[in-house]
This record gives C-alpha cells, sequence and structure tokens, in this order.
C-alpha cells in the first residue's frame, strides 16, 4: 500500500486560523448574550405597556376620555366629533 505524505500549512497560518475561529466565537457568544438580553427588556417593555393600558382605563372610567398634560398634570376632555 502506498504511503500519503502529509501536507501541512505553516504554523503561522495555522496559529492565524485558530485566532480568527476564537474571535467569531466570542463574537457570536457576545451577540447570543445580546438576544437572551434583548428577549427580556421586550418582555419588560410588554409588560409595562399593559399596566399603562390599564392604568388609562381606570382613569378613563373615573375622568372619561382625557388629554393629560403629563409636565403638570392637568387635563383636557377629548371630544369625538360626529362622523355623519
Amino acid at each position: 500500500m502506498k504511503k500519503v505524505e502529509e501536507k501541512k500549512i505553516t504554523s503561522e497560518q495555522l496559529e492565524k486560523i485558530r485566532k480568527q475561529q476564537e474571535n467569531i466565537a466570542e463574537l457570536l457568544k457576545a451577540i447570543g448574550q445580546l438576544e437572551s438580553q434583548k428577549h427580556i427588556l421586550l418582555h419588560q417593555q410588554a409588560g409595562v405597556s399593559q399596566e399603562i393600558e390599564e392604568y388609562k382605563q381606570e382613569l378613563e372610567t373615573q375622568y372619561g376620555k382625557i388629554r393629560i398634560d403629563i409636565e403638570n398634570g392637568s387635563y383636557t376632555d377629548i371630544v369625538e366629533e360626529n362622523k355623519e
């Protein structure tokens, strides 16, 4: 049986490839962590948005449809126009 000659790249080339692979692995890990954090933040944002909507309903029950100035707490009634 004929012996196959082993061919190799240089050690410098191999080291460069290894470093590139390490860099891409670190970047992919960081991206995964950011995506996980994004997922958590999106759930938190959805929860706060739901709280806002529920509180709007409470205020609407008490005051009717109003527009609130969040700087000073004053409000004006929202007048719905007839669409005829």
